[in-house]
This record gives structure tokens, sequence and C-alpha cells, in this order.
């Protein structure tokens, strides 16, 4: 499954990643940035674009995603110290992904909302069809973005889910802020030494880590009813339960403000729907969960207490310098009305420059520098510096009521607001072709973009299909080895595949002798062997549920009387042969693997069957007429195999000779048939009676010649080249 995550760098983002990858999953990422310099090893692909970037679109096709996880609430690509903008933003970009993605494949998309799109205090645990009371821009911009996924759930028929997570935790990255309550009441520690709790204030949280397995299991669900589920342990607990867990964690003797007053609030997430359709069960406890986040940051306590100052800081300077980069302007005006002040008082007693206006010159450039805004503020300068100037000969009230001064007011704004005018269109004009020529070229670099990305995993698709271990080419060309061999070796030799396709020097073959017992047949280490010789699988309950439903058995629990994988080879609906598994690390015991090993049995299977059903259609022409012991012919066939395996390491086997049974060899075959195991066969040769013992060494054969010779019967060891004497 192709997986399409979208969302800036977080614990969050790593777990689903390694989540779905250990799980064999193809993940792409979108990371909102053109800047990002994080590498994720385990990302197929990482596209460093903004979220509304006509280039989605393309990067959708290009991709083609099964499933699109945007992290929305959780994506740590947004700041919301400016909520209203960011908001806006928000909306802005949720809208453009869906459209994007639905325009180009009708898959499915999940949404992540949190708990805040409910601002009040509820009685009772939220249920998913409660209307949201979000009382913040960051909270209605959530809010906004459920109402969009459901408008294309039920308008355009797409599969937009929205999955709520309620009270989300975990150990935070370093140096970065969080908002959930064990974070703000840890800092709140480190801070102060104190912690304030309200004992009425009730909620329930979430690890991260269970919160990412169950957003795997909304995203790999064959089929989902509802449009909105809600992720929550359902564990309620309150500030000052949370408070003392964090204290006892932290052990530095810090103390609880018990600030208990009021009615208090509660908001807990119902999980009731998400339960009976997709099943959950919380693993990371509060204790365990609070007490690693609460560890790590007293480890880190600078970074996370440095990065709160720094960001108050840098709020102050960036409001002063918002404020300084508007009154530039105005104060360079103000200045360079000074020279020209003083330039017109010179003039005016002056025979040469009296006629020069140098108030109308001082307003032509700013307005053609600055345009209208300051050409207006520059002529208002100016009219008071003239006013300023007449009233050295005359009154003030005489200076008002001269007609001349209102005409020249009049030229001085009509050129002034003309010519500044006409530079504002001027820089308008120019600001949209380079805005044009700005978006035509990012286009152009998103499309480079994208098309190197397509290269290389162009590249990497055609690698994998000449070079893949695990290919359906390679499998069936290395399995197809086992019809050349003859019907007796085919386990044996099967054992060699199964190791070699599952890449693992540790492969074990069981055969099936009743419904409770398995016998070992081949392997390829000691190792592989570790279960014993002879095992009672009926006994071995977690793995007999999976073989019996045709699945592979994963050994999660690493419980070591399991193998570590196994899958059961049938036959007509009857467990044939056990195929189990050792030495796997921990990262391939996952869903891709499983599918390889459910492969490589299928192939096996096929040749198992087909060898036994050749043998069992040569039953009268291999076996001693009206008995169970083999022919010299099939005889010879059956030692040779065994003890070509035996030289390969691939089995144990001992061959005995019963001695003076040349002529009744029969009588003697149904005397000791009791004796015998039902993997043990009988065959004749020229002078006499033998028993081949499959996975028995020469030590296991002293009992069996003990117990035939307390029968009346002496036999020996005898090496396997008797066969051709």
């Amino acid at each position: 499954m192709v997986v399409f995550l979208i969302g800036g760098e977080s614990r969050l983002m790593d777990g689903l990643i390694n989540k779905f990858n250990k799980d064999g999953h193809r993940v792409y990422l979108l990371t909102g940035n053109r800047n990002v310099r994080t590498s994720y090893q385990k990302v197929f692909e990482k596209y460093n674009f903004k979220y509304d970037s006509d280039s989605i679109r393309e990067i959708f096709a290009s991709t083609n995603p099964d499933v699109v996880i945007f992290t929305g609430a959780q994506d740590t690509h947004y700041r919301w110290e400016n909520a209203r903008k960011e908001a806006v933003q928000f909306s802005t970009d949720l809208t453009n992904i869906l459209s994007a993605y639905s325009s180009v494949k009708n898959g499915r998309f999940l949404y992540l909302s949190s708990e805040n799109v409910f601002g009040k205090s509820y009685p009772e645990d939220v249920q998913e069809t409660e209307s949201v009371s979000a009382n913040s821009f960051h909270a209605l911009a959530v809010a906004q973005g459920e109402e969009t996924c459901k408008n294309y759930y039920s308008t355009r028929g797409m599969e937009s889910i929205v999955v709520r997570i309620d009270h989300l935790y975990g150990t935070p990255v370093k140096g970065k802020m969080q908002t959930d309550p064990c974070f703000q009441m840890t800092l709140e520690m480190l801070k102060s030494g104190k912690i304030a709790a309200n004992g009425r204030n009730l909620f329930s949280m979430i690890h991260q880590n269970d919160a990412i397995e169950f957003i795997y299991r909304i995203a790999v669900a064959d089929h989902l009813t509802y449009p909105v589920y809600q992720i929550s342990s359902g564990q309620v607990i309150s500030q000052m339960q949370l408070a003392k867990l964090i204290i006892e964690a932290a052990q530095t003797g810090a103390e609880v403000l018990d600030e208990t007053v009021g009615n208090g609030y509660r908001l807990v997430l119902s999980a009731v729907r998400y339960n009976e359709e997709l099943g959950g069960r919380i693993f990371v406890s509060y204790e365990e969960g609070v007490k690693t986040v609460v560890q790590y940051m007293k480890h880190h306590s600078d970074t996370f207490l440095r990065i709160q100052d720094d960001r108050k800081g840098a709020g102050i300077l960036q409001s002063i310098r918002q404020i300084f980069r508007l009154l530039v302007p105005y104060i360079e005006n103000m200045i360079c009305f000074i020279p020209f002040f003083m330039l017109n008082n010179r003039a005016v007693n002056s025979t040469y420059f009296s006629k020069l206006d140098f108030y109308l010159l001082y307003v032509l450039l700013f307005a053609i520098v600055y345009g209208q805004q300051q050409a207006i503020f520059s002529a208002l300068l100016a009219i008071a510096g003239y006013c300023f100037r007449q009233m050295y000969d005359k009154t003030g009230f005489e200076v008002l009521m001269d007609y001349s001064t209102y005409v020249w007011m009049a030229q001085l704004f009509i050129v002034g607001m003309s010519v500044g005018y006409m530079k504002d269109q001027i820089r308008y004009i120019r600001d949209q072709d380079d805005e044009q020529i700005h978006y035509l070229n990012g286009q152009l670099g998103d499309i480079a973009d994208i098309n190197d990305s397509n290269v290389r995993m162009k590249h990497t698709f055609e690698r994998q299909i000449v070079n893949q271990k695990d290919s359906l080419g390679k499998i069936y060309e290395i399995t197809s080895q086992l019809d050349q061999r003859e019907p007796e070796e085919v386990l044996f030799y099967a054992v060699q595949v199964l190791s070699r396709l599952m890449e693992t020097q540790d492969a074990a073959i069981y055969t099936v002798a009743n419904r409770d017992y398995a016998r070992l047949f081949s392997f390829t280490s000691p190792t592989a062997k570790r279960l014993g010789k002879s095992i009672r699988y009926s006994d071995m309950e977690d793995m007999v549920t999976e073989l019996r439903d045709h699945r592979v058995y994963i050994n999660k629990t690493m419980d070591n009387r399991y193998p570590l994988m196994a899958y059961a080879i049938y036959s007509e609906e009857a467990m044939q042969t056990i195929l189990m598994l050792w030495g796997l690390p921990w990262e391939r015991m996952n869903l891709a693997e499983a599918n390889r090993l459910t492969v490589v049995g299928y192939l096996i299977q096929n040749a198992v069957i087909r060898a036994n059903r050749y043998l069992e259609a040569l039953h009268t022409r291999r076996y001693v007429e009206n008995s169970d012991i083999l022919g010299q012919d099939a005889f010879k066939q059956l030692v040779t195999a065994f003890f070509d395996a035996r030289r390969y390491g691939l089995t144990e086997c001992t061959l005995l000779k019963i001695q003076h049974t040349a002529e009744n060899f029969k009588e003697t075959a149904e005397q000791l048939e009791k004796k015998l195991r039902q993997t043990d066969y009988f065959g004749v040769l020229a002078d006499g009676l033998y028993v081949l013992l499959p996975n028995t060494d020469e030590e296991g054969a002293v009992g069996v010649i003990e117990r035939f010779k307390d029968f009346g019967f002496d036999s020996s060891v005898v090496n396997g080249e008797v066969i051709g004497e």
C-alpha cells in the first residue's frame, strides 16, 4: 500500500513513518516547507512543497497514494502565535490538498483533529455525533477542517475520515513547545518548582505510541462505516492526579498548589465507535508514559525553558521591528523636509532663485520615490513650512485670507497626488509582473523537482524489478529447482529454498504425524531444531490458531517456546508440514515478510504435494505386496536421499540391519512394526530387512536396538553405502 503523509517534523510523524515502513508499506512525505533540511531514511520520497502549491495535484498523480494522512491539528508546520492569520492559511491548505487528491484518485483521506474542537465542559463522554463548540481561532480552524472533510465525504463520495485524538501526549522534540497537559504542567514544574492543579478538572490522555497504532488500523482497514472516529484511552484523570504523577516521576521535591475551586471542567472523548468496529487496546499506561515525558524534559530542561523565554523576547522584538519599519518613510520624509525648508527660505529674497518652488520639488521627489501616500504627507509638511515662512511678514489671519495660498496648496496637492498615483500604478503593474514571474518560476521549479523525483523512483523501480530478491520471478525461479529433485528429496531441499528466500540461516520443516505431534524432518542449523525432534504442536495454542486459519504466525512477544515465524502446508485441508523460521531481526517480523513467506509456502506446497502424489501413484510398485515394506529400488532411493541430506547437514538419520531376516522379513516386520514410529521406514535389500530411522542419530538408535533385542531380534547400525553393494 502507498501511504502519503503530510505534516511537519514531530515525534508523531516519525512514529507513523516507522510504523508504515515496518509493515511493508511505501511511504511518501509532504513537508509543507521549501527549506526543510530534515532527512527521513525510511521515506521512499520526500516533497518539500507548500500545502497551497498548485503542484500538489501533480505530486498525487505521480505517487498515486492509497491513503493520505494530513496531521492537521498535530502539524508542527503551523505556528499559532498569530492564530487569526494562521487559521486562514490552515483552511486554504486543507482545501487545496483535498481538492487535489479528490481529482486524482478517490482514495482514503485521514484528517487528524483533536479534542480542542470542544470548548465546553461535558458531564458524559463526548460522542462522535456531538456538535463542536470551538472557542478560539485555532480550535475554529481545526473544526472548520472537520466540516470540510465531512462535505467531501457527503457530496463528492470521497472517503475523507476525521480522526479526533483525545489529549495526545508523548516524548517531545527537544526545544519544541507542545500544548498537552502533561507537557505544560511539567514545564511549569521545571520553571517554578510548583504545579497548580484543580482536582475537579477531568480529562483523558492517550500516548503517542498508542495513537499511532490506532491511526494505522484506520488507515489499513478494509471498510470504514463512519466519517468520524475518536481515539481515546477512556481513562479519566484529574489535574491533581496528573500533577502527582509528574512530581513522583521527577523526584525533585516540587509541590502541588491546590486550586480546586468552582464546578470544574470535564472533557473526555468517547472511543466506543472505534472500539466496536476496529478494536483497541491501550499499551502505555499513564504511569509509564508520564514518567518517560518527565524524565526526558528534566534531562533537557534548559532547552525547553530557553525556548519559552526566546519566544517572548522574539515577540516583543518583532513588534518593535514592524513599528520601526512603518515609521521609516515618515522619519525620512521629515528629515528631508528640513533642508528644503532652509533652501526655500534662502530663495525667497534671491534674484536668481525666487521663482523656483523648492516645496514643489520636495513633494515631487517623494511622490516619485514613495508614491501617493508620502506625497500627501510631504505636501502637508510643505504647507506648514510655507505658512510659517509667510508669517514672517504677515499675520496668520492674513495668510489664511490670501487666495494665492490656496491656489498654491491646490497646485501642490494636484501635482503630488497625480505623480504619486502614477508611481503607485507603475509599482502595482511591476509587482504584478514580478509576482507572475515568481509564480511561473516556482511552477517551473516544482515541475523540475517532481520530474527529478519521478526519475529517481523510476530508476528505483527498475532496480527492484531487476535485482529484487523477493520478486515473484526470483521466488519462482528458486522454488522451481525443487521440481528437478527426486520425489524423496523434495522436503530436504525445500528447507534450503526456504532459508534462502527468507534470508535466514535458521529454518526447519516439521512433518505432522497426527493431530497432536509433529516431527523434525529437515533443518539448516542447530538453532533451527531448538524445539526438539518431536513437538506437541497442539499445545502451542497461539501458533496453531494462526496456522489453522491458513495465516502466517508471527511471534510478536518473542516467546522462546515458539519460532519467530511459522506457516503450515496443507493437502486437502489436512496439515502436512510446518515451516518454521528463526534468526529474523525484529524489524523484519512484519506484514511484508509474512506475505513473502505465504508465497514461498504455496510454491513449496505445490512441489511437496506433487511429489507425494507421485509416490502414492507408484505405491504398488514401491512396496512389497500386501505390506508396508519398501522394495529394493524404492528403499535404495529413499536411503540415498536421506544420507545425501545428512551429508549436507539438512537432517539426521540412522540405518539399522535386522540380522537373519532374508527369508522371513514380512513376519519380522509385522512383529517389529509396533516398536517403531510412524515416520520410520521398513525396507528390504538382497540380504534381508532394514529399518531407516529419520531424525535419529546413532546414539538415539541404541534404544531402538535394545527394544528389538528384547523382542528377540538382533540389529546393528550400518552405513548408507550398503545400498550400493
